[in-house]
């Protein structure tokens, strides 16, 4: 059982930068892979980030490529995506997933076993 909390979600200004976290709890969170999705409003919800169970791999949307950056801490049982050159049209609501071993997700929503609650990310223009 893992169980996901997002945090770090707020308003900035177009240009700016948010770091969101998802900590996590479960003694098997380290074999897990991570991601981000989100869901503006009256939109279907879309894969931002994933990242392997290692760290190794990290796979991004096209849009957010350059911009977002996936990591993660084992050790503090975090996944964060650090949001840089924020857009109006990354307005959403975030949420991290995790997807069981062997930890190896992509984009694929039903891949992701655990969602958390999300956060809200407003980008304004």
């Amino acid at each position: 059982q893992v169980q996901l909390v997002e945090s770090g979600g707020g308003l900035v200004q177009a240009g700016g930068s948010l770091r969101l976290s998802c900590a996590a709890s479960g003694r098997t969170f380290s074999r897990y892979g991570m991601g981000w999705f989100r869901q503006a409003p009256g939109k279907e919800r879309e894969f931002v980030a994933a990242i392997s169970w290692s760290g190794g791999s990290t796979y991004y949307r096209n849009s957010v490529k350059g911009r977002f950056t996936i990591s993660r801490d084992s050790a503090k049982n975090t996944v964060y995506l650090q949001m840089n050159s924020l857009k109006p049209e990354d307005t959403a609501v975030y949420t991290c997933g995790a997807c069981p071993p062997p930890g190896y997700c992509s984009g694929s929503l039903g891949e992701y076993d655990y969602w958390g609650q999300g956060t809200q990310v407003t980008v304004s223009s």
